[in-house]
């Protein structure tokens, strides 16, 4: 089966992608059938070739979840965008058990009669006494 997916080019920390047509077997940056575009993140550009897509998707070719919605914002392909979320992380239940359990008592609306009003306590300052240094002159 042929799938349109990205295939990572460029140097480290700045990337840049082909849009090539592959079996789907192989790995995004082995051998291609066609190279149909390519997409720079950085300068937000887009080269597609639009027809040789259109035949693609008509042979039978399936598109990754980010090529289709780079398609949808492009105006070649008139659908939604696919949601792409992130799995939510498993915890273990060593973590779980670990963890102890935490006891919620019911919230009651405190009366009048149990509220404290809430007063400073006063504070009396401490004075120390500190004796005054002296500082004798060097003989000459």
């Amino acid at each position: 089966m042929l799938a349109i997916r990205f295939n990572r080019t460029g140097k480290r920390n700045r990337a840049h992608f082909r849009v090539v047509v592959q079996e789907h077997t192989k790995a995004p940056g082995k051998r291609h059938v066609e190279i149909v575009g390519s997409y720079d993140p950085h300068k937000k550009t887009t080269l597609l070739k639009k027809d040789r897509i259109l035949y693609w998707v008509g042979q039978g070719a399936q598109v990754s979840d980010a090529v289709h919605n780079m398609l949808v914002r492009e105006g070649i392909v008139e659908a939604k965008k696919i949601a792409k979320k992130m799995p939510r992380p498993v915890v273990k239940e060593s973590v779980v058990a670990s963890v102890p359990e935490v006891k919620v008592e019911e919230a009651v609306a405190p009366s009048e009669e149990t509220v404290a009003p809430a007063v400073a306590p006063e504070v009396t300052p401490v004075v120390e006494e500190v004796a005054p240094i002296v500082v004798e002159e060097p003989k000459a």
